[in-house]
């Protein structure tokens, strides 16, 4: 299976992007995906995630009430609406997933796309 990550870009503080994230070779049905980012010089932080099936959802304090993630069945696409923009969101962005992920259990990430990059000017 591979993921392609796609949808960032530049745009100024207070803006909003949709990342999308697409898997082709299978499908997300049964899994976890979740959304990554790393900054420069930081280490990396899961910003989001969705179980396939619930879908249930988690948000890091950092990106709650202002990023959505969300997933289209049709399309086998997850994807992280992101507004309210801020400079510190500036960063390569990852999407990831768990093809057998088991509700109530703890996520393990072994498919993850290639990072796309989101830039906050202010």
């Amino acid at each position: 299976v591979q993921l392609q990550a796609s949808g960032g870009g530049l745009v100024q503080a207070g803006g909003s992007l949709r990342l999308s994230c697409a898997a082709s070779g299978r499908t997300f049905s049964n899994s976890a995906v979740g959304w990554f980012r790393q900054a420069p010089g930081k280490e990396r932080e899961l910003i989001a995630t969705i179980n396939w099936r619930s879908p249930t959802t988690y948000y890091a304090d950092s990106v709650k009430g202002r990023f959505t993630i969300s997933r289209d069945n049709a399309k086998n696409t997850v994807y992280l609406q992101m507004n309210s923009l801020k400079p510190d969101d500036t960063a390569v962005y990852y999407c990831a997933a768990d093809l057998a992920f088991v509700p109530g259990a703890q996520a393990r990430f072994a498919f993850w796309g290639q990072g796309t990059l989101v830039t906050v000017s202010s």
